[in-house]
């Protein structure tokens, strides 16, 4: 498949998505892209703005939140499993929803005018990233049937597993605040949860810290919600 740019040597560390093209396809890329850091609140589209720079994690999480003026809510995480800018791969220009880093970490960041050269030249290029599309819209399918039909203590061992697959680490670093948001509940509805869950002994909750203990008991809870969202749905 030929030599890989230094960003992808070490998968530990890579973006899966772009670690799964062939040399080729990664070489129409590679020319444009650039690693960035990605700071906690960083904002990397806004709503219905242009999106000028998609961007590939290779650490940390990226929120999609959903939002109107009475309330805001996530539809949506991507991790070093994915790409930000679905709207621009689908022929838009902007989205109506704000992406935003949720846990600090790396990206590899190409223009937008960059991106669409490189899938104007590479027809299997498009078609990978569009599978990934789909992926991310089985996730959001999973965010609206959690928030319909599971209670929040199911949310939160969903959204927890989620976040936890996509840091490949069972420390999730969150606050309470950031959790409300990502629930679209009160602060004093994280707390229960939180203290439910760890009441369970599934989770260790210290202060801006939550630990997974036992992913099975948080798995029984996140039930098929979690599993049409998880990386690894078969496990």
């Amino acid at each position: 498949m030929g030599k890989w740019p230094l960003a992808f040597a070490n998968d530990t560390h890579s973006n899966r998505l772009l670690a799964g093209l062939p040399a080729a396809d990664l070489a129409r890329l590679a020319r444009g892209l650039a690693q960035v850091a990605l700071p906690v609140r960083e904002m990397l589209e806004y709503p219905h703005r242009p999106i000028e720079s998609i961007f590939f994690p290779l650490s940390g999480i990226v929120s999609i939140v959903a939002e109107v003026p009475e309330y805001q809510l996530e539809v949506g995480i991507i991790g070093r499993e994915g790409m930000t800018g679905v709207s621009v791969l689908l022929g838009g220009d902007s989205s109506p929803h704000r992406c935003f880093v949720q846990v600090a970490g790396e990206a590899l960041r190409i223009s937008t005018p960059e991106f669409r050269q490189a899938l104007a030249g590479s027809p299997a290029l498009t078609a990978h990233f569009l599978a990934y599309a789909r992926l991310l819209l089985l996730q959001t399918a999973g965010t609206a049937l959690a928030n319909g039909r599971c209670t929040i203590e199911e949310r939160l061992a969903r959204w927890l597993l989620m976040s936890s697959e996509r840091l490949d680490s069972n420390d999730v670093p969150l606050t309470h605040e950031f959790l409300a948001l990502m629930l679209g509940v009160r602060r004093p509805g994280v707390t229960i949860a939180l203290q439910t869950l760890e009441g369970q002994k599934a989770i260790c909750n210290l202060r801006g810290l939550i630990t997974i203990v036992d992913r099975d008991k948080l798995k029984a809870l996140g039930g098929g919600a979690y599993r049409l969202s998880s990386l690894f749905p078969g496990s």
